[in-house]
């Protein structure tokens, strides 16, 4: 073996000894049927049969379908044209330029529009690729600044820091950049737009401040015909850009990203992750129009609705049942959990005085997360949710072969009964840090459309009857130590404890 070969397998053999060592899904069970929690297939429009149809029947009336023949900027191409012109009138911006990926136009985006001297400030749990972006970009590592996440009250503290420090900011001669998600994928939390919207025209009123707004995992689900939450809330003209991308609900691939005519000509000379690689074939472009019918005629809209509500009925199961188990188990996030009255009275830091780095530490604290007095949307709900537990591997491969032993109309108290009526694999898929902050390993659920409530009821009977399994092996434990105890004493038991 090299010294490289060495090295690697060192850096792999670490990630094993920590259980983090990512590796790629199995393929789906052929004995068991299979529910898949785990996809961002939130409109289940991927085993759509009208999508599938449509998608056939227009690439059979199209005649050029197979590659692109290059770069944007070298080959030119009217069917990636119309597509932007048909997206920009769709979300109503100014203009529209299509990426390969969402990771593709964030990377292209912030290492590309920030100029030397100007700030990004960005939430501590904004997407890998902006940060990606952000190291490929000309600013000093001094101007990229992370605020709390979600907190309004932590961007104006920052931002007050950096007009107090930095006279060019102040009298609009450099620009920062706010960097955020509308709902972030790992944790199913919504952004206080309109609040940080406000913030930072208030903040910087020349109109230096620049909002740019991360939808991949909104698009479809909110808003007048799924166009995201920045045009639920009427942003659209107070958001400097939006990423949308078109490979989750929408069940294509590529992104969008919408911005001003002077931002789309800047990036097609300056955005690498653009200029250098071969654009989307045309069978995409067809494909992407397909699932934008299924936009506008309002099909995706209804299939939101039914998402949003079977979520909430997850949730609200889940809500009272994992209740009966301690949160150093397995729990709901924090913004799932309503805070107690007593709970409530206590003492917060405020957000300013904490790290980002060190976040969860300070979430970890008895009282719950209470980073700003504005509740965005409080009860709307999302197809993101985490089940925190320090075992998400465990639970992950339980539910896999979960044999439900009662059928899900009944209560969840008699899911570990025994004679099973219905055996599946939920797939469920684990997540560790760094994906995530350290500390809050999870097992991430994804709902979709295309679930039913007795395919929800049925998942969280399969984690009920994980957590329920999990306490009956700590109370026998616990009854083996005691025991151990009585018979050999307790000086005797204390030395083999420790």
């Amino acid at each position: 073996m090299t010294r490289l070969s060495e090295k690697l397998a060192a850096a792999l053999s670490s990630r094993d000894r920590r259980l983090i060592r990512r590796r790629l899904p199995e393929p789906p069970s052929d004995i068991l049927p299979e529910i898949d929690f785990t996809s961002n297939d939130y409109l289940s429009l991927s085993t759509s049969p009208a999508l599938r149809k449509a998608v056939l029947d227009a690439l059979s009336a199209t005649q050029n379908i197979l590659g692109s023949g290059g770069s944007r900027l070298l080959v030119p191409s009217q069917p990636h044209a119309e597509l932007e012109s048909r997206v920009s009138r769709f979300f109503g911006a100014d203009a529209a330029l299509l990426f390969n990926s969402g990771y593709d136009a964030n990377v292209g985006f912030f290492s590309a529009v920030p100029q030397p001297g100007d700030v990004v400030l960005y939430d501590a749990h904004i997407h890998a690729s902006v940060h990606d972006g952000m190291r490929l970009s000309r600013l000093a590592p001094a101007s990229l600044l992370p605020f709390l996440h979600n907190s309004v009250l932590g961007l104006r503290r920052a931002l007050a820091k950096l007009l107090e420090d930095r006279a060019d900011l102040k009298h609009g001669k450099t620009s920062a950049f706010i960097a955020v998600e509308s709902l972030y994928s790992m944790d199913g939390t919504i952004a206080p737009l309109a609040h940080i919207v406000e913030c930072v025209e208030e903040m910087l009123p020349l109109g230096n401040g620049y909002i740019v707004v991360d939808e991949a995992h909104a698009t479809g689900i909110y808003g007048s015909k799924g166009r995201g939450l920045v045009a639920d809330m009427g942003l659209e003209k107070r958001v400097f850009a939006r990423l949308h991308t078109f490979g989750k609900a929408l069940a294509s691939s590529a992104a969008v990203l919408l911005t001003t005519e002077i931002v789309k000509d800047y990036l097609l000379n300056y955005a690498r992750s653009l200029v250098y690689t071969t654009t989307l074939p045309f069978a995409n472009i067809v494909a992407i129009h397909c699932s934008f019918d299924m936009l506008e005629d309002g099909t995706a809209e209804a299939l939101s609705k039914h998402l949003l509500a079977i979520s909430t009925y997850f949730v609200d199961l889940l809500r009272s049942e994992l209740k009966k188990y301690p949160s150093s188990l397995i729990s709901l996030p924090d913004h799932l959990t309503p805070a107690t009255s007593d709970q409530a009275n206590e003492p917060t830091p405020q957000p300013w005085e904490i790290d980002p780095r060190d976040e969860q530490s300070w979430r970890n604290k008895a009282s719950p997360v209470r980073d700003t007095p504005y509740t965005p949307y409080p009860s709307l709900p999302t197809p993101i949710i985490p089940i925190l537990t320090p075992e998400p591997r465990a639970l992950s491969t339980f539910l896999f072969s979960y044999a439900s032993s009662s059928p899900p109309a009944l209560l969840l108290d008699s899911a570990t009964s025994s004679a099973p009526t219905r055996v599946v694999a939920l797939h469920t898929k684990p997540i560790y840090p760094p994906t995530v902050p350290k500390g809050t390993a999870r097992v991430r659920i994804c709902l979709h459309a295309g679930h039913t409530r007795e395919d929800v009821t049925l998942l969280a009977q399969g984690i009920v009857a994980w957590a329920e399994k999990r306490m009956t092996e700590d109370r026998r434990r616990s009854a083996r130590w005691q025991g151990f105890a009585k018979d050999v004493g307790v000086e005797a038991w204390m030395a083999a404890k420790l």
